[in-house]
């Protein structure tokens, strides 16, 4: 009886919606994660691209997938509907991917590439925001913790399935891209299920970038995340300087996997120890892990460290996926819940499209090394602005 209470405590104050939300990033992610680390290489290796190509194609996507963001967020509170956009979001990204099994050159992948991440821009916000109300917020955290779980889960079995598909069953790399529509066809079916709650208060959010419709605090909040973002640039560096260093291309998705599995299990620890904690204290002790992966990253050649460092990494990208977005939405509103949260993707797909292009170019010409340098550097000023700029207790949802 006692473990009953506990794990009945370890879950409490989660409704059905927060579990049908963390599976649909499961199988949104399964579907990602099955072409994400095997798109680098496809494009070195089958299309013959460089680094900066990968630098270009990864930064335009992630950038439109986060810049969106603040868009789809607005509307979303203005329109107060955000299932439709989430699922919208969710069917344009299924089907976009087999299109990137057609590319006969780089210029196909970006733009089968911008489209899938589009959709899932799209989708972000709305959804962070059917989590957020899926929840008290004493257990905000949690709701969030667990949707990351689902996602970084998905991340960690997506490459399973790809590493399976090449290597057990002889499936080539275009054949991949096409079965990865139907963990993204289960996604769309998950988020049909979900039930959307109405907001009494109508929301008066204009698409007008005008911020000072938000709260100071959640400015600043801005600031210290886009100072951090400019050094964080796509993880398809860290996957290419893995490849790089002689590891073959199926114990890279192997480490790639791990470090998403890493991600998966310190996602819902996270989000629930920052309801108790404080989300400063969690974000700084990620960007505190990143900094020293970076820096790890760029001095070593030793194998068995860089996947050691991959796991490391996933400690950061657990925690800050999970964390970031619920102070965003500690700082707004209810009604303005979904523009807080995407406006906060915005500044971090804007600055890793400046790191992405920043670190193409210093992939292909000056060294690998100085891709992380560069990262480890922003890092540092972002951690200094965030501990200035971020008051020490967590905002009481300040937006008075």
């Amino acid at each position: 009886m006692k473990v009953a209470r506990s794990h009945n405590k370890f879950f409490s104050g989660l409704t059905k919606n927060t579990f049908l939300l963390a599976l649909t990033s499961l199988f949104a992610d399964i579907s990602s994660e099955m072409i994400y680390p095997v798109l680098p290489i496809f494009l070195t290796q089958n299309l013959k691209a460089g680094g900066s190509i990968v630098g270009i194609v990864e930064g335009v996507a992630e950038a439109a997938k986060n810049m969106v963001q603040g868009f789809s967020g607005s509307l979303s509170d203005k329109w107060q509907k955000r299932k439709g956009m989430a699922l919208f979001g969710y069917a344009l990204s299924a089907i976009s991917k087999p299109l990137m099994g057609f590319a006969t050159g780089w210029p196909l992948v970006l733009g089968s590439r911008f489209m899938d991440r589009f959709g899932s821009g799209t989708r972000s916000a709305p959804r962070d925001a059917l989590i957020a109300s899926s929840a008290d917020e004493k257990h905000r955290g949690k709701a969030f913790g667990l949707e990351g779980a689902g996602d970084n889960l998905g991340a960690f079995i997506g490459p399973l399935v790809a590493v399976a598909l090449i290597f057990l069953w002889k499936v080539n790399l275009r054949t991949l891209f096409y079965l990865s529509i139907i963990p993204g066809i289960l996604a769309v079916l998950m988020i049909l299920l979900v039930k959307e709650k109405k907001v009494a208060v109508k929301s008066k959010v204009k698409i007008d970038l005008d911020f000072r419709q938000f709260p100071a605090g959640y400015r600043k909040y801005l600031i210290a995340t886009a100072l951090f973002g400019i050094g964080n640039s796509s993880n398809a560096f860290l996957i290419l300087q893995t490849k790089g260093l002689g590891i073959s291309f199926e114990k890279t998705i192997f480490i790639y996997a791990a470090f998403n599995l890493v991600a998966a299990l310190i996602s819902y620890p996270a989000g629930h120890l920052s309801d108790k904690w404080g989300r400063k204290n969690m974000l700084l002790l990620s960007f505190i892990i990143f900094l020293i992966t970076y820096i790890s990253f760029a001095f070593t050649k030793n194998l068995w460290l860089i996947g050691g460092l991959f796991c490391l990494y996933g400690l950061y990208q657990g925690i800050f996926r999970s964390v970031g977005k619920a102070m965003a939405a500690d700082f707004v509103p209810q009604h303005l819940r979904a523009s807080g949260i995407g406006w906060y993707a915005t500044t971090i797909g804007l600055t890793g499209l400046v790191a992405s292009l920043v670190a193409g170019q210093l992939w292909d010409r000056v060294s690998h090394s100085a891709v992380f340098i560069y990262g480890a550097g922003f890092s540092l000023i972002g951690i200094i602005a965030f501990i200035i700029l971020i008051p020490k207790m967590n905002p009481e949802i300040v937006h008075t």
